[in-house]
């Protein structure tokens, strides 16, 4: 067995300085109090206080200026993707937000997959296809699913889709083990993504883009449902 991760008092503070900032509580493009007020308020070291700054000046939450301060970044502004995986964690309401992108750019995949397999690729999403009806277990399942849809990315000859896929993956990650609903029948799991690559190794477009459409706006409703 795997032993549980402990949480650290680094940890502990990167996480009330991350739902502060989240929440509002330290406005974007504000400066945070000084270190030692700071270390003080929160009671602990300023040791401690630097490296939980480190972690979320790595995250794009902090910017440090020697001899300035730390003021906290307008992520809204200035943020990129890389901060999903948080803002999921701070707030589950942004799945439904990472769904509607899901959706829109899953169905637009497809539909180049349609265009631009090749020979080899569609073999391959052949066989990823039938490696979701023989998975056992909805976490097995839910991942060989995942597998397909990286395909279908590479398929599209474009690597921004990859990292695109990758990116909507990776956001909702921290809650995945609540979004298997789709996956407890891999029965019914690959019957209802057959009809997205059938349409790709039917080199159909317009089909393609409706089935993933179909597809992604099902278990979307699933998923969400299950959720709440």
């Amino acid at each position: 067995m795997e032993a549980l991760p402990r949480e650290t008092i680094v940890d502990v503070l990167e996480g009330r300085l991350r739902t502060d900032i989240l929440d509002g509580r330290h406005p974007a493009g504000s400066y945070l109090p000084p270190e030692r007020q700071l270390a003080d308020g929160y009671g602990v070291t300023r040791t401690t206080l630097k490296h939980a700054f480190g972690r979320l000046v790595q995250a794009g939450l902090l910017e440090t200026r020697h001899g300035v301060g730390t003021r906290v970044r307008d992520y809204a502004r200035l943020g990129g993707a890389d901060l999903l995986p948080m803002l999921v964690r701070h707030d589950a309401k942004w799945v439904r937000e990472i769904f509607e992108v899901r959706r829109s750019v899953g169905a637009l995949i497809a539909e180049r997959a349609a265009v631009r397999a090749t020979r080899a690729q569609r073999a391959e999403l052949r066989a990823l296809l039938e490696a979701v009806r023989e998975c056992e277990g909805a976490d097995a399942v839910q991942l060989a699913d995942l597998e397909v849809h990286r395909a279908l990315a590479r398929a599209t000859g474009n690597r921004v889709y990859v990292l695109l896929t990758n990116t909507l993956f990776n956001a909702y990650l921290p809650i995945r083990s609540l979004l298997r609903a789709p996956f407890t029948d891999a029965a019914a799991a690959h019957e209802r993504l057959s009809p997205v690559v059938e349409a790709v190794l039917a080199a159909d477009a317009p089909r393609a883009h409706a089935a993933a459409d179909a597809y992604l706006g099902d278990t979307e409703r699933i998923m969400l449902d299950d959720l709440a």
